[in-house]
């Protein structure tokens, strides 16, 4: 792999980060709608956004059909991520939520073992029991524990999240374009969700409406910079940069919502910041040697 394609994977990576903090927090500022209903509007802005793209450069989204199991799989778990990330938005602190969706660079290192057959390391390997380790401090687990439901939610957003990447490093190497899976994977989520909305509408304001349409470009341009990154290089390279989330969530909850994590969740942070300090040096490490 070239410095170049990994240093723009890397730069794509912190980009989606920033940009799904934003949104993280418009979904917690849209007030007590729900999740199905916030995660509708959030894809619906997507599909419109990545359809008027692919109108504009008069491309047919078609995708060859021994590609279709990954694209839905992309689809399916993609899903499935967004919907318990944003019940643990609305029931954690935006941090510790945003951390624990964030666990899934490393289910993406393990699938990407699992599925693409893209070998772990030692260090990788380390890296993924050390983020792990963290994540314990920060779910807290334990019977008394009020959160703990919502957090097992939020762990479980982060698998499906992992597993939806794994797939888009699989289509993204074969040929399929960024534009063409964000477009399906937000039709997808649409097509399921709606009927859900339906039985369950909330009116909303003017402003919760805004605010939703807020949080869906944000998350239109996590899910672009995001399928670029993973284009440009492979998950166990760069997916452990997706955790500088944690840094623009913990601002964000701090100056808008006066949000403070214990201490136990700044050790998990710590943690997995360490993580991610310790496969960058490895890697840029990797990338010298190989020049």
């Amino acid at each position: 792999m070239k410095q170049e394609n990994y240093m723009k994977g890397m730069v794509m990576i912190i980009l989606s980060a920033f940009f799904f903090a934003c949104m993280n927090v418009s979904v917690r500022l849209a007030g007590d709608i729900p999740s199905f209903q916030k995660s509708f509007f959030r894809n619906l802005v997507a599909v419109i956004f990545a359809g008027v793209i692919l109108l504009k450069n008069h491309e047919i989204p078609k995708v060859k059909k021994q590609y279709w199991g990954p694209l839905f799989l992309r689809c399916a778990f993609g899903t499935m991520g967004i919907l318990c990330n944003f019940y643990a938005i609305d029931h954690l602190l935006v941090a510790d939520a945003s951390i624990l969706n964030k666990l899934s660079p490393f289910f993406a290192i393990i699938f990407s073992f699992l599925l693409l057959k893209e070998k772990i390391t030692p260090v990788q390997g380390f890296a993924v029991l050390l983020a792990f380790t963290g994540c314990l401090f920060v779910v807290k687990p334990g019977f008394a524990n009020a959160a703990l439901l919502p957090a097992l939610i939020g762990v479980c957003g982060g698998l499906g999240a992992g597993i939806a990447y794994t797939m888009v490093r699989v289509l993204g190497t074969h040929g399929v374009r960024g534009p063409v899976i964000v477009f399906y994977f937000s039709l997808f989520s649409c097509l399921v969700i709606l009927p859900f909305v339906l039985m369950n509408y909330t009116p909303m304001s003017a402003g919760q409406l805004g605010t939703l349409l807020m949080a869906g470009l944000f998350a239109a341009g996590g899910q672009f910079t995001i399928t670029a990154a993973y284009t440009y290089a492979p998950a166990g390279k760069i997916s452990i940069f997706d955790y500088s989330q944690i840094l623009f969530a913990t601002l964000l909850g701090f100056f808008l919502f006066g949000e403070i994590p214990d201490k136990y969740s700044f050790i998990g942070y710590g943690l997995i910041l360490l993580a991610s300090l310790g496969m960058f040096v490895y890697n840029m490490r990797g990338l010298s040697g190989n020049r």
